[in-house]
Formats: structure tokens, sequence, C-alpha cells
């Protein structure tokens, strides 16, 4: 009953994911109320896991495949959150698209329970059903909107890549399970001993398809295409939520049973995170669509979040934490933004669609402003301390090439927000858009901005909180 408890926030998400499902069937027009329930839903179990399990430094159930400890309480939450707040501000959206339907609520939750197992599985299998179960609901999103040939397009790219990612990963889950004997975290770091070269292939190969999963370089092929062919609300939970969950992923596999194995796996780290950052800046500078754009953003800041985790120290997996919890906030409110460009029921998403818009929409176009000059870490805004944490523990491991390839792809990046800050402020005006925003709509823009604004001021919070993150 302790273990029942202690997993009682996937347990009541599970038995809500059925109720919602024969709910939808037997009342006909009940997508409003289903989407209701599901942020319900979302806040409850963000409350349950704060009582249950926020501030337990460790337990392990279910003959060691589950563990529950503050990571997993803290990203637990951050998802819930992120999903509850996508949900929140993309109904206007979908009501314009004629997409509002029961399935896309049911679809959110059914992912976020697949997070859920992975930021708190302790065992490879428990680790792949959440991937599993966060994947399919994943690829039925990118398609939701089945008018648009693009989010067929999407969806159908991204199942097959991910399908070949996810061969790969399971092919490495039997290379360990083959040399170790086992598939808990904690036994294979008992086994190291022997086969620990043969090993690495193991790694290598659930490596690369994590990386897949977080959109790394060169395993980004999909982000792009995905990114602009799904609907926008879909993209924003593309851009957020799964990144939470990947990240804890890496840390658990890496950090719990090879960590004995920092050699072999830390330039793989390396090469990720050099790779991503310097692709996604170069990549970024010639797009024209704001959601490809979005897209080669989101590779180079995985790179950073990367570079963190690369260190093999508490340091730079806190450092990591932080970054992803700011960019989480930044890319929240870039894509407020993004509909809120909207005019006679069409959204634009096209960086000239930017064009003079300080001169009709100033508090707009000023949030935005506030959003990519922290997105390209401009000082004192919160995109620059995320940053700052992470080239501080870099350097703090006398890795200066990493430190030095990061703040040049820095450099590099700020160009390309540069410009789309130029053409708003800048370039002619066109038609005003519309202003019939939703109050959560504008709420999530008025609150990730001053977060943004008023990091600084209180930095040590944040801090405090994910220090007690301890791996090592």
């Amino acid at each position: 009953m302790e273990n029942l408890v202690l997993v009682l926030p996937e347990v009541f998400i599970s038995l809500s994911i059925m109720f919602l499902l024969i709910l939808g069937v037997f009342k006909k027009n009940s997508s409003k109320i289903i989407q209701n329930i599901s942020l319900l839903v979302l806040l409850i179990t963000a409350v349950i896991t704060f009582n249950e399990t926020f501030g337990i430094e460790e337990m392990i159930l279910f003959n060691g495949s589950v563990i529950i400890d503050y990571l997993s309480s803290f990203m637990k939450i951050v998802t819930l959150l992120a999903a509850f707040l996508v949900l929140v501000i993309s109904s206007n959206y979908l009501k314009s698209f004629k997409i509002f339907k029961i399935e896309y609520p049911i679809l959110i939750l059914s992912s976020v329970l697949g997070m859920m197992l992975m930021i708190s599985s302790n065992d490879l299998i428990v680790f792949y059903m959440g991937l599993e179960l966060q994947s399919l609901a994943l690829y039925v999103l990118a398609t939701f909107n089945r008018d648009e040939i693009k989010s067929s397009e999407a969806g159908l790219k991204y199942f097959v890549l991910s399908a070949l990612s996810s061969g790969l990963l399971l092919y490495g889950c039997s290379l360990i399970y083959g040399f170790t004997g086992s598939t808990n975290f904690n036994v294979i770091a008992t086994q190291l001993n022997s086969d620990q070269y043969a090993l690495t292939f193991g790694i290598v190969f659930i490596l690369v398809g994590l990386a897949f999963k977080i959109s790394a370089v060169p395993f980004h092929m999909w982000a792009p295409d995905v990114y602009e062919g799904s609907p926008t609300s879909v993209t924003l939970f593309f851009t957020m939520v799964p990144k939470i969950a990947a990240l804890t992923v890496f840390i658990r596999f890496l950090y719990i049973p090879f960590l004995n194995l920092i050699d072999q796996w830390q330039m793989i780290l390396v090469f990720l995170s050099i790779a991503s950052m310097v692709f996604g800046a170069v990549a970024a500078i010639g797009q024209k669509n704001l959601k490809r754009l979005v897209a080669y953003s989101s590779i180079s800041h995985v790179g950073y979040a990367l570079a963190g985790l690369a260190t093999g120290s508490n340091d730079g997996i806190q450092s990591s934490v932080i970054y992803i919890t700011i960019y989480i906030i930044m890319n929240l409110g870039l894509f407020s933004c993004l509909l809120m460009m909207k005019r006679n029921n069409v959204y634009y998403e096209q960086i000239d669609d930017l064009s003079g818009l300080s001169k009709n929409h100033p508090l707009l176009s000023l949030s935005l402003l506030v959003i990519l000059f922290s997105l390209a870490g401009i000082p004192p805004l919160a995109g620059f301390f995320a940053k700052f944490y992470v080239f501080k523990s870099v350097l703090e491991q006398s890795m200066f090439f990493l430190a030095i390839v990061g703040l040049l792809s820095t450099v590099v990046a700020a160009f390309y927000y540069l410009r789309l800050i130029k053409i708003m402020y800048f370039d002619k005006e066109k038609e005003k858009y519309d202003e019939d925003h939703s109050l959560w709509l504008r709420f999530s823009l008025g609150a990730s901005t001053l977060l943004i604004l008023i990091y600084f001021i209180f930095p040590s919070q944040l801090i405090e909180i994910v220090s007690r993150i301890n791996m090592i």
C-alpha cells in the first residue's frame, strides 16, 4: 500500500484518462467539459505530487523498478504545470481550426502519464514503456489537424523517424541486459566490472534514441518539419514538455548505472552538445517561418542543457535543470505571442508577419522583445542566468573548449533574435491583428514576461529548490 500511495499521481491520472474516454463516448458535445476536467486533473495531480512525494529523499518501489526522489517530484510538477498552461491557452486556436475535440486533452494527459513514468523509471523496461506511451500520443497530436496536409505529413515523418530511434534504443537496452543480466539501474551499476567496453555499445544506442527525443544534432532532422506542420498549440507542447522527461532520463540513465563509465559517455555528450549549439545557431539564420526558427532555436538550447550534463558533476546537473525550467517559461511567452498573431480567424507564423508590430501592438512587441532578449542570453534577464549557470559548471570542470564553443554559438544565435526585434520595431507596419484574446493567453504572456524580467531580483529561489537534487 505504501508503494501505491507514492505512485498515487500516476494512478489518479490513469483513472482520469479512462473516465474521460468513457464520458466522451456517452456524452455528445462534451469537448468543453472534458477540457475543463483535464485541466482540473493536471492541477490535482500536481497537488498530490507535491503533498505525497515532494521532499522525499529517495524511495525505491516495485522491486527497484520505480524511484521517487526530489528530482522526480520536481520534474513531475514542472511537467504537469507546463501541460496545464499548454492546454489552457490552446482552446481558441483549436476552435478556430474546428479541431476542439475530446481527444485533444485526453492525448495530452496520456502523453503526460508516459512522461511521469519516464521521470520515475529506475529500470530500462519501465523507461521504455513510459517513452512509448508518450510517443504514441505525440504521433496523433502532430497529425491532429487532419484537413491540413502539412499536419499529416508532420505526424507521418515523426512516426517513421521515431520508430527508427525507438528500435535503436530498444537494441541498446537488449545489449545492456545481455551483458549485465538485468534491466534495473541499481543492479546494472553493480555489474560494471565485467564487459565494460562491451556495455559502451549499449550506452551509445540508448543515447542515440534519447538524443532523437530531445532533437539533439545529428538526430534533429524531424524537428523543423514536425514543428512547422503540427498545429501551433501542439508545437508548443513539443518544444516544452517532452524535453523535461527526456532530460530527467538522461540524468538517471547516465548517473545511476553508468557513473563509473563517465569516460565512455562524456565525450558523446560533449559532441551532442557542441553539434547542437553550433548547428542550431547557424541553421536558424536562414529561416522564414517562425515555427521552423523555434525548432532550430530549441536544438541550440538543448545543446546548452546537455553541456551541463556532460560535466559529470552535481552542479552541472542542477544547472541543466535550471536551464530547462527557465527555457520552458521563455517558450511559453514566445508561443503566447505567436497565438496572438491572428487576423480574421487566420493565424500568421512567417517572420515577415512581425513587420512593424510595435506600431500597432506596443505591449505585445515589448513582451516579445523581452522574451527574445532572454533567449539570446542578454543580461539581466532570466535567459542570461540560465546560460551563466551552465557555463560556470562547465568551466569548473576545466572543459574550456565546450565553454568557448557555447559562448561563440550564443553570439551567432543573438543575430537572428535581434533580426526579429529589428523587423518588429523598424520595418513598415502591416494590418493590425485581432485583440480578442482569451484571459489565459494574456495571463501566460504577462506572467512569463514578468518572471523573465524579475528573475534577477530573486535568483536564489530557484537555485535553492534545485540545489537539493543530488545524484552523485
